[in-house]
């Protein structure tokens, strides 16, 4: 979340930043909670002193042998004023914390200005599109004609949006996950984490899926458990109430977790295929940085999950979203998209971002430095990759006249030296 004193100290640029990316800050609401809490807080202050004050009457009184009934009656009517202060402004903080945990991040310096994705920028495209000289098939023709993807026999078992996966397409999905790990551990220096597949609702909170994105979680209600959205849930939360020294920063995890999204509000949207699913995995990458290095620690992991796209040889593109497209999160974000020559338009595949301290600020995550109070640590995450929507795209963008597959180099010491699917 926002840093409140930011709030009370530049209220109108907040403000201004805010709607930049479409969100209109409720400033009336604040501020009369705001001088609701400093009246209150003063009185607190003053009835808790002069009680104090009046309390150390009372021994001195007795002391003298005096009579300190007065004192003791006025020191209890003090207790009683000072328990309907603070009550009080309990209530009025927890009503400022409610408002505080409903705005998003503040967009950074440099983020292009816009409202939707339309207004994104690319920044920079690698790679060249294959020259078919057939009519090319989407992943899910592909898949059925190579008896290796089943959509209808998932539905069958759970419903929507689900996928059976057999054969070497099976194997070619486990492959793409040992791949991403071992060059995120041996190339790019990340420390494999196993992490739950279920959260807590405070570990929801500090990564920012809750409150205002409930709606999109599965939560088991007998336990108040959710389904992880995302390796990013769980992996930031391991920091979560920590104070971790400068020198273990920065501090690199990556993991292979399955992600379940009910995806509410995307109904009719990319319902064909792979592309949008309830359940899908995923190798996320997360730093805890400096705050001195987060810029930096940014493009670097954006860059680890180019490397991936790189090495399977898949073309894609980095766009940097507008303002308004960002996330809730998020201050600044690059998408990685992928080339599908079916759709002849590049799709998502990654998305990275950073979260300067709004993240560590719903989690108290701070670092320390000998000598110096502990500060706030800056948090940057990112798919490296969706395991999916990779699959998909060397599918299409591998295949062949005859409705082979053919497998990219790197990964045929993972698929048992095989070089292509072939039918079932």
């Amino acid at each position: 979340m926002l840093d409140p004193q930011l709030l009370r100290s530049d209220l109108g640029s907040v403000a201004t930043a805010l709607l930049s990316r479409g969100y209109t800050f409720d400033v009336q609401s604040f501020q009369q909670l705001e001088s609701q809490r400093k009246s209150l807080q003063v009185q607190v202050e003053t009835v808790r002193a002069l009680r104090n004050q009046q309390s150390k009457k009372i021994g001195q009184l007795k002391s003298a042998g005096e009579d300190a009934a007065p004192v003791l009656a006025e020191v209890v009517g003090l207790g009683d004023q000072l328990a309907v202060a603070e009550q009080e402004l309990d209530s009025i903080q927890l009503a400022l914390d409610k408002l505080l945990e409903e705005i998003p991040n503040i967009p950074a310096d440099g983020v292009p200005d816009g409202l939707s994705e339309d207004e994104n920028i690319e920044l920079r495209a690698w790679g060249e599109f294959k020259d078919f000289d057939f009519e090319v098939s989407d992943h899910v023709d592909l898949g059925n004609a190579l008896r290796q993807m089943d959509f209808e026999t998932a539905a069958k078992i759970t419903g929507s949006r689900f996928v059976v996966l057999r054969g070497l397409l099976a194997r070619l999905h486990r492959a793409l996950i040992q791949f991403m790990l071992d060059v995120h551990t041996d190339q790019h220096g990340y420390s494999e984490t196993y992490v739950p597949y279920m959260v807590n609702r405070d570990s929801l909170f500090g990564t920012g899926q809750l409150p205002k994105f409930e709606e999109d979680q599965f939560c088991m209600t007998e336990d108040n458990f959710f389904l992880i959205p995302t390796a990013e849930v769980p992996l930031t939360n391991i920091y979560r109430g920590e104070i971790v020294n400068v020198e273990e920063l920065p501090i690199k995890m990556v993991a292979h977790t399955p992600c379940f999204r009910r995806e509410a509000g995307s109904y009719g949207r990319d319902t064909r295929g792979m592309i949008r699913q309830h359940q899908f995995e995923k190798v996320e990458l997360v730093q805890l940085v400096h705050p001195d290095n987060s810029a930096e620690a940014f493009e670097e992991l954006t860059g680890h999950a180019e490397h991936i796209l790189q090495l399977l040889g898949l073309p894609y593109r980095v766009v940097a979203l507008c303002k308004g497209d960002l996330g809730f999160s998020a201050n600044r974000t690059y998408d990685l998209e992928v080339w599908l020559p079916s759709q002849k338009c590049y799709r998502e595949i990654s998305s990275c971002s950073s979260f300067d301290t709004f993240q560590a600020r719903r989690m108290q995550a701070r670092f320390k430095v000998e000598g110096e109070k502990p500060r706030l640590l800056h948090t940057v995450n990112g798919s490296g990759l969706a395991v999916g929507r990779t699959l998909l795209a060397i599918i299409e963008n591998n295949q062949t006249e005859t409705g082979d597959v053919v497998i990219p180099k790197v990964l045929r010491g993972y698929m048992g030296d095989c070089e292509r699917i072939t039918r079932l």
